[in-house]
């Protein structure tokens, strides 16, 4: 009970959020987007409590369309003070600064009865005589409002602060709309400037139809990020605080500003809400790196770390008790300052180049001797001093004495002997051939010394060969640069073995030495020929034919120095047998055609070669044609036993045939057959003797076109 002995009545803080582009939840719960691009008055006493207490928001166009907006900062009024909370980026970048009275202040901020921190993702302001918590984190805001103190008693776009949502949509002068995205243009801000920021003139009478930003004409669904919203990554907040208005949020958000990542402000922001109603979600290791923690390497992110922390510079009795997203310094670390991103395991002090120096430690800073002084907390240096280091004797050629900066003592210089090789004496050496020139530098030393090494090669006349190379040291010898060294000479030699003479010839050539060569040489003397695999040698002048073909008749001429084999072939003449007289057939002396003593002007079978025509076509090539020739036994004498003349007439004619074919080749280029009789046989037949008969001795007879062998 309280001091009037009445029942105590729980009730909730009052939480206003905004996020995304941008979306809000007002005090009591009530959700809804609204697009504006000026300057708005978030919330305000209807009945002053705190002087001049106020707190804004200054939105800003935030995609390349102009149709969404983005929270640009939030200035909070207090008493005398106004501090802004202000992104420095826009198009999704974020960079946090803090203004006070219009002037940039480094964190934390402890004046005035006000805080702010910075948790390295979130800006923190704390009013801890009125209980105010304000979080911004360049894409989204949340109000924390101690309800005791400002139930009932607030105005703006975050609503009345009365766990009642039917009247926050309230107007300047108290009217209630139904729509707190009307309501919402009605709380702006004179800003001179943004020109193009001007309030309504007139009330609204019909409520405007949802939404107020006109759908693209594809349905939106819910990506991967949205998802998260409503998995079991945040199952233990769902009981506690509806998802529905962030995930409805963060759906809109993604199909209105596509592959910006902001979707990331509903997941934050509803994580945050979660956290102050004590439910701490790890949700940044479900996003698969879409929405990462941008921690320096020093520090590891946690998503409920201390607003305020400890400090080795600034240790505060009074810590605020806020949980806040950020970025802080590992268990068992300090940091080392409020302004530095720096995590000591012990703290000391920060020399000039910003390394933590224990108390106590001594350190060589821009050649002065550093103390971290405990006392002071401070770095003391004092000039460095230097050893005083004998001169050294630099008397060995090509040394002179230099003074240079200590390797051992950076901040000291020392005398020492430097080489300088320009002064050492040129090298007059020549090597011979088959030694090469060698310069070395003995350890200790400056001038190099030069000397001549030999090569792994053989030197003949002043010429390197290299070792398995030819050498031409005789020419009956074969020479080569071996692997063996002279000694003496610390040179290859050269090996040599007696050039061996070929002396087998090819047929038809004989080895003859030489006075002049080492070795002689074939010589040509016969010619060789090689005939249906009979090899024969012939001398120049002599002749021979093959046992088998009397006819070829090969032979060898001696021209120059040239022996050249030729052939000849014996063409014999056509040889009829049957002409022969009996017995008298034999082979010419040469073996090649075959002879006989013709029977004298019988009848017997002839031969003839030429070309057949026949109208206007011709034979491709002559053609052997035989006929019968020669006399038969014919008379006509007188009887004395008959008292008549008697007859006998006989003719030379043939008596076996046959048909052979041919082509013809015609004017006009075309080809046809054609036959004619060839005469295998010739004989005396007789024949009638009429009145009509005439004496003749011989006959000739020439195939025409018909063929007939006679009985």
């Amino acid at each position: 009970m309280d001091e009037k002995f009445c029942c105590k009545v729980e009730v909730c803080d009052c939480y206003c959020t905004g996020f995304g582009d941008p979306h809000y939840i007002t005090f009591d719960g009530e959700y809804y987007s609204h697009q504006g691009n000026c300057t708005y008055l978030l919330v305000e006493e209807i009945r002053p409590n705190y002087d001049n207490f106020k707190i804004y928001i200054d939105n800003v166009h935030c995609d390349i369309r102009d149709r969404v907006s983005c929270p640009r900062s939030i200035i909070v009024s207090f008493e005398s003070q106004v501090i802004e909370l202000k992104n420095m980026e826009t198009n999704g970048r974020v960079k946090l600064k803090v203004f006070v009275n219009s002037k940039e202040e480094h964190l934390p901020f402890k004046r005035f009865g006000m805080k702010v921190y910075s948790s390295g993702l979130n800006l923190i302001l704390e009013i801890p005589e009125a209980e105010i918590e304000v979080t911004f984190n360049g894409v989204a805001f949340t109000i924390k409002l101690p309800y005791q103190k400002f139930g009932n008693n607030t105005q703006g776009q975050c609503g009345t602060c009365n766990n009642n949502r039917a009247d926050d949509c309230l107007l300047p002068g108290g009217q209630l709309v139904d729509s707190c995205e009307v309501m919402a243009d009605y709380w702006l801000v004179n800003d001179p400037n943004k020109a193009h920021c001007t309030p309504p003139t007139l009330l609204p009478t019909v409520p405007p139809s949802k939404p107020t930003v006109k759908p693209t004409g594809v349905p939106c669904t819910a990506n991967s990020l949205c998802q998260i919203i409503k998995s079991s990554v945040f199952e233990d907040c769902h009981k506690l605080l509806s998802p529905d208005p962030y995930y409805n949020a963060c759906i809109f958000d993604g199909c209105q500003m596509p592959d910006t990542d902001i979707e990331c402000s509903s997941l934050q922001n509803y994580a945050s809400m979660c956290s102050s109603v004590g439910v701490c979600l790890y949700w940044r290791n479900f996003t698969n790196n879409r929405c990462p923690s941008t921690c320096p390497k020093t520090k590891i992110y946690k998503p409920c770390g201390p607003v305020e922390q400890d400090t080795c510079t600034q240790r505060s009795t009074e810590v605020s008790k806020l949980k806040t997203e950020g970025c802080f310094c590992p268990n068992g670390t300090t940091l080392f300052s409020p302004n530095s991103d720096i995590c000591v395991k012990k703290c000391g002090c920060l020399d000039p180049n910003n390394v933590p120096r224990e108390f106590g430690e001594t350190f060589v800073y821009n050649c002065q001797d550093c103390t971290c002084d405990e006392d002071t907390k401070t770095v003391t240096c004092v000039d460095h001093s230097c050893p005083v280091i004998p001169e050294p004797n630099c008397n060995d050629p090509g040394f002179v004495l230099s003074n240079e900066t200590s390797v051992d003592n950076p901040c000291c210089t020392e005398l020492i002997c430097r080489c300088n090789i320009s002064l050492c004496k040129p090298n007059d050496l020549k090597c011979s051939t088959g030694f090469q020139l060698v310069t070395k530098i003995e350890e200790g030393k400056c001038c190099p010394v030069y000397t001549c090494e030999p090569k792994d090669v053989c030197v003949l006349n002043s010429v390197e060969y290299q070792v398995g190379v030819p050498v031409p040291l005789d020419k009956c010898q074969t020479c080569v640069c071996s692997q063996e060294i002279d000694p003496k000479e610390k040179l290859h030699i050269i090996n040599c073995v007696p050039v061996k003479c070929v002396e087998t010839c090819e047929p038809g050539f004989k080895y003859h030495p030489s006075k002049e060569e080492c070795c002689g040489k074939c010589t040509q003397e016969q010619c060789y020929i090689q005939y249906n695999g009979t090899n024969q040698l012939i001398k120049p002048g002599e002749t021979w034919s093959p046992a088998h073909d009397k006819c070829s008749v090969h032979s060898c001429i001696h021209i120059k120095d040239t022996f050249i084999s030729t052939v000849a072939n014996i063409v014999c003449p056509t040889f009829h047998p049957e002409n022969c007289q009996p017995g008298t057939i034999q082979t010419a002396p040469d073996g090649c055609c075959k002879t006989c003593l013709e029977k004298n002007k019988s009848c017997k079978l002839q031969t003839t070669t030429t070309f057949i025509t026949d109208r206007g076509c011709k034979s491709l090539q002559p053609i052997d044609m035989t006929f019968c020739e020669g006399a038969c036994d014919t008379y006509s004498k007188y009887s004395a036993s008959a008292a008549n003349m008697q007859h006998r007439c006989t003719c030379c004619q043939e008596v076996k045939t046959h048909n052979e074919t041919i082509s013809l080749a015609c004017d006009d280029g075309t080809i046809k057959p054609y036959n004619y009789i060839y005469v295998d046989k010739c004989d005396c037949r007789t024949t009638s003797c009429g009145p009509d008969f005439r004496r003749t001795r011989t006959r000739r007879y020439l195939p025409k076109t018909a063929s007939e062998e006679f009985p």
